[in-house]
């Protein structure tokens, strides 16, 4: 199996990676992240932008410092060797070469080299990589195809005939690209019809066909697009489907757009399911609108959500093994600070709340703003006479994205 770690450019921030693989289907593992999620020129409607959106929310993906993603501009094939090379970590398949064309000290050497190695890319007659051109779109799939060991099953003539520019497919590229599209790597927009093979692979184009090589080896969940080229299969909807090791769980909680917490207190807290969670065929398993329970814990340096139990909209419940990263980042109470400027849109854990109560003297904080309603009375004598206490401040839209530490099956009935 592949193990996909880090895929970026050797240019200004191209796109980043970082996926495990789980030997179980059809389902999705991956890395939640605190990176950047919107982009300045990305726009909700756009056609790659749910691609590029959930690349994003698990840290897969980046965009340029000054917010931009640049959707439309061209792919070389060094800069695509750099993401192959640090997405897919696999077994030496060959011997390595050195091309004409790539000096030592040039940037992508190293990638090239290995994208070589790992049978994902080769060269051109005269023993030449052209590390500066622009990839086409055919290259881009043959290579997924080939470093997955993709071949097609069905009658390769037959399945191209789907594309209407099919005769555009070079002979090299037939084979590798009908795998492809067998396993509904290929993306086409704005027609899905056409496949534009001689075509500059853009970076918008690499994130979806990047995404739905996940989708085909079971390591993301599909996304309903009416670009992704899907020939039809007859395979049974399946009565249960596991839920790998590693899956992300996008989450959100409606309360409060903050929650503060000391770092040695437990509170409880339950998430809500933010956006539907399906296998590869489209079915749902964990709908929007789910609930997931859990606890804030102490961890190293910081706070991290526990989960213990999903909940799903049917009233199915399953225990769930998953947690969040340990958030870190932290506010300063002071003497003398305004209550209601800390607890303005913020829930508090019975600590923190305690905490607040003591150093700003303000004993009237409602049992409606502290975690599960708990007592803070008790508490309040463990920060008496402090000037400051440091919290921990946490975004529950970003910072409680969880990740399934064991793997979980879900029925589908």
């Amino acid at each position: 199996m592949f193990n996909l770690n880090v895929w970026q450019s050797g240019t200004a921030a191209l796109m980043a990676l970082s996926v495990t693989v789980g030997a179980v289907a059809p389902f999705i593992t991956a890395s939640p992240s605190l990176a950047q999620t919107t982009f300045s020129d990305v726009s909700s409607n756009y056609w790659a932008a749910q691609f590029i959106q959930q690349l994003s929310q698990r840290g897969v993906i980046a965009g340029f410092p000054d917010g931009s993603f640049r959707p439309e501009e061209a792919v070389t094939r060094a800069q695509f060797a750099a993401m192959v090379n640090k997405a897919f970590q696999k077994a030496q398949q060959r011997s390595p070469i050195s091309f004409a064309d790539v000096p030592s000290n040039y940037w992508a050497s190293s990638a090239i080299g290995q994208a070589y190695t790992i049978g994902f890319l080769s060269g051109y007659p005269g023993n030449r990589f052209e590390p500066n051109q622009a990839i086409p779109r055919q290259q881009v799939l043959v290579s997924l195809a080939n470093g997955l060991e993709y071949s097609p099953s069905g009658n390769t003539e037959s399945t191209l005939q789907y594309f209407n520019d099919a005769s555009n497919i070079a002979s090299y590229a037939r084979n590798p690209i009908a795998a492809a599209t067998e396993k509904q790597i290929v993306v086409n927009y704005p027609n899905v019809k056409f496949l534009n093979p001689t075509a500059t692979a853009t970076r918008a184009q690499v994130a979806a066909f990047i995404y739905q090589a996940l989708v085909s080896s079971n390591q993301a969940s599909a996304i309903n697009s009416p670009y992704v080229v899907a020939l039809g299969s007859s395979t049974p909807t399946p009565v249960s489907v596991t839920i790998p090791q590693g899956t992300a769980i996008p989450v959100k909680y409606d309360k409060a757009e903050k929650i503060l917490v000391t770092k040695d207190e437990t509170a409880p807290l339950t998430l809500t399911v933010s956006q539907n969670v399906v296998t590869q065929d489209g079915s749902v398993v964990i709908p929007a609108g789910s609930q997931v329970i859990g606890q804030l814990k102490p961890a190293t340096g910081g706070s991290q959500f526990i989960a213990e139990k999903l909940v799903l909209n049917n009233g199915q419940e399953y225990q769930l093994n998953a947690t969040s990263e340990v958030i870190t980042k932290t506010q300063t109470v002071n003497k003398g600070t305004s209550t209601g400027s800390i607890i303005q849109n913020t829930v508090l854990g019975a600590g923190a709340a305690a905490a607040v109560s003591a150093v700003t003297g303000d004993r009237a904080i409602a049992t409606e703003e502290v975690l599960g309603g708990a007592g803070i009375g008790a508490l309040i004598g463990l920060f008496f006479g402090k000037n400051s206490v440091d919290l921990i401040a946490i975004d529950p839209d970003t910072d409680l994205q969880m990740t399934i530490n064991q793997n979980l099956l879900v029925s589908l009935r």
